[in-house]
């Protein structure tokens, strides 16, 4: 009996230093797990803290970058949009039956001068018989006046009676970059006023053809800006922005075979419009008077030319290479020359004669170098205004 009792209290005995291993086995445990954590919150700390030093994780680079560009387009947007406008025109119509309608159309113009002054596209008010208004951002509208056109690029004014207008900033599209991000404003459709869309410069110096759908008529574009921010019809003549907010171009034509191929004028193509405006009320346009083709390496190989670039004065039974009474006559170019450079500028594939002269002022006196008979020769013109 009493060796009983000894056995059942040893059993006790070892139950409790059982129960207190066990005890101590799992706060073991809870501070190995404890010391764990507290170490890689630590550890977090010390990563993170040095990649801050040391420009941050890529993925947190990406996030910076997005957070900067979009505020950026933000910014470009709200120091714009309010100089932006949509343009309606309407047309009295007249069918084979007698039946008269209404015929409308719609565009996009920004406000260049606080007194009403919008640039716009010359196809956004082709017909001389609409009647064209005007409707701000604010939704004010006005009725408009053609105030000037541009003979020879797709470019065109109108004049608002108002005063106090927000104005848009003209950048310079010799700057631009293909690649960097652009934003365009326009009425999209022709029925939503002020849409915003992105996109980059996808390339500088194209040629196009551009159409006016509702008109059937076209004109040869040189040196535009082609991007990949959507261009919709409506947004003729409404402005493609840098991040800076400047307008360096004015969106014009869309590729209809294409998806986000579209087509706008530089800005500093416009700006002697926009000077000559402000100053004469009227379009002035410098004249060298030729008629030239632009030499390409295939042009140059079928015709065995000397060079692959420049401007080969051309004339044919009915045309003259060289009018009479021009600059170019009184200077002594003739038939079959090949202008090489005007002034300091050489003609290019993406900078060409008329590129070049559209950059002077009437009255200019310009240096021409030329080739006759595979010899280089110059001659200085001065520009005067061109009918």
């Amino acid at each position: 009996m009493e060796e009983t009792n000894e056995k059942s209290q040893a059993e006790k005995t070892l139950k409790k230093v059982d129960k207190k291993n066990k005890d101590n086995r799992i706060l073991y445990v809870i501070i190995i797990f404890l010391v764990g954590v507290m170490g890689g919150v630590f550890g977090s700390f010390v990563y993170l803290d040095y990649r801050s030093q040391n420009g941050g994780s890529v993925l947190n680079k990406t996030i910076r970058q997005n957070v900067v560009e979009n505020s950026a387009i933000i910014d470009a947007v709200k120091k714009v949009g309010p100089a932006v406008v949509s343009i309606t025109g309407e047309t009295k119509t007249v069918d084979f039956f007698g039946n008269t309608g209404n015929s409308k159309s719609s565009g996009t113009g920004f406000i260049i001068e606080k007194d009403g002054l919008i640039i716009t596209n010359k196809h956004v008010v082709s017909s001389e018989n609409s009647a064209y208004s005007v409707f701000t951002n604010d939704g004010k509208e006005y009725k408009a006046v053609i105030k000037a056109i541009d003979p020879t690029n797709d470019i065109a004014f109108l004049k608002i009676e108002a005063n106090n207008l927000p104005i848009a900033e003209l950048g310079n599209s010799d700057n631009i970059q293909v690649g960097q991000s652009v934003v365009a404003i326009g009425n999209a459709l022709g029925q939503y006023q002020n849409t915003v869309t992105t996109g980059v410069v996808s390339a500088v110096g194209r040629a196009i053809e551009a159409g006016d759908s509702s008109s059937g008529s076209s004109e040869s574009l040189e040196n535009v800006i082609q991007t990949d921010a959507a261009i919709n019809p409506g947004n003729s003549g409404g402005p493609l922005v840098n991040l800076a907010g400047q307008v360096i171009g004015i969106n014009t034509a869309i590729d209809q075979n294409g998806q986000s191929i579209g087509f706008a004028i530089p800005i500093n193509t416009a700006k002697a419009d926009v000077e000559s405006v402000i100053s004469k009320g009227k379009i002035t346009r410098p004249m060298l008077g030729i008629r030239y083709i632009p030499i390409t390496k295939e042009f140059a190989a079928s015709n065995n030319l000397p060079v692959t670039e420049g401007a080969y004065i051309y004339g044919s039974r009915t045309e003259l290479g060289v009018i009479p009474g021009s600059p170019a006559a009184k200077a002594g170019l003739k038939n079959d020359d090949i202008v090489t450079k005007i002034g300091d500028n050489k003609i290019t594939s993406s900078q060409s004669l008329s590129s070049i002269i559209a950059k002077y002022k009437v009255g200019d006196k310009v240096k021409i170098s030329y080739l006759r008979d595979n010899k280089p020769e110059t001659t200085e013109v001065t520009l005067t205004e061109a009918k």
